[in-house]
C-alpha cells in the first residue's frame, strides 16, 4: 500500500464534527444486497499525523487495566506507549512483552502491555456501513479485534456486534460474531471466513466490514460476503442490534479462547490499521451524476452487457443515467454496477459496467470534496482527457482536484 495517500486527504475532509456529533439514530434502513441510498462518511479516521503521535482525543479515548472476564493477560496502557501513528497513515497498536512492576493484572504482575480504544462519548452508530482496513498480527495468544458495544452498556442485554476477531492459532481465519441476551460469550452466533490457499490474515492489508439494516447485519472480508444474520436466527431471542453502539479496536494477549503465547510467539507484535469509517445512507433515490460542462455519467447505449463503457453524456434523465451510491460503496444503473476494468489501479484504467460481485474495484467513496474515490486504486473517478464531447469515456487517475475530476450526485 501507498502512503500517505490522497484516500487519507479525502476522508477527512469528508467528516465533519457536525456530522460526527450527529452519526446515530434514523440512518440507512436499506439491506446491502440491493442498496439504493446515497452515501455519507459520518465517521473517518485514516490517522495521519506524525509518527508517535497520540490518536486523534475528539475520535478515540483510550481503555487502560486488564481484563479478567475473559482471563487476558495483557495491561492496556494510556498515552502513545501502546497505541501511536506510524506517520505513513496507520495506527499501530503494540502488544509488548514486559514486566512493568506498577501494572497488575488479575493474576498479578503483568506480563505484557497493549491498547485497546473506543468511540464511546464521541461517535454513535446505528445502522449503515462499518469497516475497518487492518493487518493483524501473528503468533499463538494473538487477539485482535475490531467490534462494536450497544449502549447504554450493559452485556449482554446491550449486545456486541464482532465484526473480525482473529485468534493466534487459526491464522488463515476471522470470525464476526453478534451476542446478546441468551446468546452471549461461547454462546454467540457467528461465523467465520477463511481465506484460500493457507494464505494468513497477518501477511497482508485486509478490509473486513458489515452492512448493518434493522433486521439484518451482513459480514464481508474484501467486499466478500460471508454470512448474514436476522433475528429468524436466534431462535426466538431478543434481537438488541436497533441501537446506538460505538467501536472499538484493540489487541488482546491470551485469554480463554486464543490461549496463552508461547514460546514460538515473538514480541512486539502489532496490529496496523490503516482506516475505520462508518457510511450511511441519506437518500432513499437514485438520480443523476453530474460532472465537466454539466453533462451527466452515462452508460453508453442503455447496454446492459458486461463490459460498456461508461461514458460523459449530455444529461437526458433516461435510466442509462440514474445511478445509486449504495451503503456497501458501490454505484449502480441498470441493475449493474461501476467497476474499474480487470479490477485495475494505473492511470487511465476504463471504468464499465459489470455485474455486481462485491470486489474491491466497484467500491467508491463520494467525499465532501466531490470526488469519486475508488479506494482499492486510490484514485478518483476522471474525465478522460479532460474532453467534455459527448461519449468521452471515463477512467480513474490520480485525484488532481480538477473540474474533469468533480462530480454531483443526485
Amino acid at each position: 500500500m501507498s502512503s500517505p495517500r490522497r484516500l487519507r486527504r479525502w476522508l477527512i475532509t469528508a467528516m465533519s464534527a457536525a456530522l460526527v456529533a450527529s452519526g446515530a439514530a434514523g440512518t440507512a434502513t436499506a439491506e446491502p444486497a440491493d442498496a439504493t441510498a446515497a452515501a455519507a462518511v459520518t465517521f473517518s479516521d485514516t490517522f495521519d499525523g506524525p509518527a508517535g503521535a497520540a490518536v486523534d482525543s475528539s475520535k478515540w479515548q483510550i481503555e487502560t487495566g486488564d481484563n479478567v472476564n475473559n482471563h487476558e493477560r495483557q495491561y492496556y496502557t494510556s498515552g502513545n506507549k501502546n497505541a501511536a501513528l506510524d506517520g505513513q497513515g496507520h495506527l499501530v497498536i503494540t502488544a509488548r512483552k514486559e514486566n512493568p512492576a506498577n501494572y497488575q493484572c488479575w493474576y498479578g504482575t503483568c506480563q505484557y502491555t497493549s491498547a485497546r480504544l473506543n468511540t464511546s462519548g464521541r461517535f454513535t452508530a446505528q445502522y449503515g456501513h462499518v469497516e475497518a482496513r487492518m493487518k493483524v498480527p501473528r503468533g499463538q495468544g494473538m487477539w485482535p479485534a475490531f467490534w462494536m458495544l450497544g449502549t447504554p452498556v450493559n452485556w449482554p442485554d446491550s449486545g456486541e456486534i464482532d465484526i473480525m476477531e482473529n485468534v493466534g492459532f487459526e491464522p488463515s481465519t476471522i470470525h464476526g460474531t453478534i451476542h446478546g441476551p441468551g446468546y452471549s460469550g461461547s454462546g454467540g452466533i457467528g461465523a467465520g471466513y477463511t481465506l484460500p490457499g493457507g494464505q494468513a490474515f497477518a501477511d497482508a492489508f485486509h478490509t473486513f466490514a458489515v452492512d448493518w439494516a434493522p433486521d439484518s447485519i451482513t459480514w464481508s472480508v474484501d467486499g466478500n460476503v460471508y454470512q448474514r444474520r436476522t433475528p429468524a436466527d436466534l431462535g426466538g431471542k431478543q434481537w438488541v442490534f436497533n441501537k446506538p453502539y460505538f467501536l472499538i479496536l484493540n489487541l488482546a494477549v491470551g485469554g480463554y479462547w486464543p490461549g496463552d503465547p508461547d514460546g514460538s510467539t515473538a514480541f512486539p507484535q502489532q496490529l496496523v490499521v490503516d482506516h475505520v469509517s462508518v457510511t450511511t445512507g441519506d437518500s432513499s433515490t437514485g438520480g443523476a451524476i453530474r460532472g465537466l460542462a454539466g453533462k451527466c455519467v452515462d452508460v453508453a447505449g442503455a447496454n446492459t452487457a458486461n463490459g460498456t463503457p461508461v461514458q460523459l453524456y449530455d444529461c437526458n434523465g433516461t435510466s442509462a443515467q440514474n445511478w445509486t451510491v449504495g451503503s456497501d460503496g458501490t454505484i449502480r444503473a441498470l441493475g449493474k454496477c461501476l467497476d474499474v476494468a480487470s479490477g485495475g489501479t494505473a492511470d487511465g484504467t476504463p471504468v464499465q459496467l459489470w455485474d455486481c460481485n462485491g470486489t474491491a474495484a466497484q467500491k467508491w467513496v463520494v467525499t465532501a470534496a466531490r470526488d469519486i474515490v475508488n479506494p482499492q486504486a486510490d484514485k478518483c473517478l476522471d474525465v478522460t482527457g479532460n474532453n467534455s464531447a459527448n461519449a468521452t469515456r471515463l477512467q480513474i487517475w490520480t485525484c488532481t482536484g480538477a473540474a474533469n475530476q468533480k462530480w454531483t450526485v443526485g
